[in-house]
């Protein structure tokens, strides 16, 4: 028996510990992302202040992406920012005020408007929480 084989590769552990690391991180942001799109019901009218917001168009259901961050070693999940100004997702999530833009008599008319807040990744997050441990149980695999 050599000698080597009762001490840990420490580079083999490195390696398999940071490919579980992606994986789980990544799996996590996929289960709060379908949480937070399920959490947006298509309907014409507003939601509630306080409840998830209501899909008009189905750009913001459809826009919530997650991607594993190397450099921070974590996940990022949330909407991407369109082409518009002001940034709605965000403010649809905390509240503030926005600018909305409308067709009226073939001229575009901007006007300025205050949103209450309609949470949708917060609570997907914790939605999603209680199952992120789970996640690591027998995540990292030797070879």
């Amino acid at each position: 028996m050599r000698i080597k084989q009762l001490f840990f590769d420490k580079a083999k552990v490195i390696r398999a510990v940071d490919k579980a690391r992606r994986a789980v991180l990544s799996k996590a942001g996929a289960f709060i992302r379908t949480a937070a799109r399920s959490s947006i019901r298509r309907r014409k009218g507003p939601s509630p202040p306080g409840k998830p917001p209501s899909s008009h168009t189905g750009l913001l259901k459809r826009f919530i992406y997650f991607g594993y961050e190397p450099e921070s070693d974590s996940v990022v999940i949330g909407p991407v920012k369109l082409n518009e100004s002001g940034a709605a997702p965000s403010v649809l999530e905390h509240g503030g005020k926005t600018v909305i833009k409308r067709r009226r008599r073939g001229r575009m008319v901007r006007r300025r408007v205050s949103i209450e807040a309609r949470p949708y990744m917060g609570p997907a997050l914790e939605k999603e929480r209680p199952k992120l441990p789970k996640l690591w149980a027998g995540s990292v695999r030797g070879g």
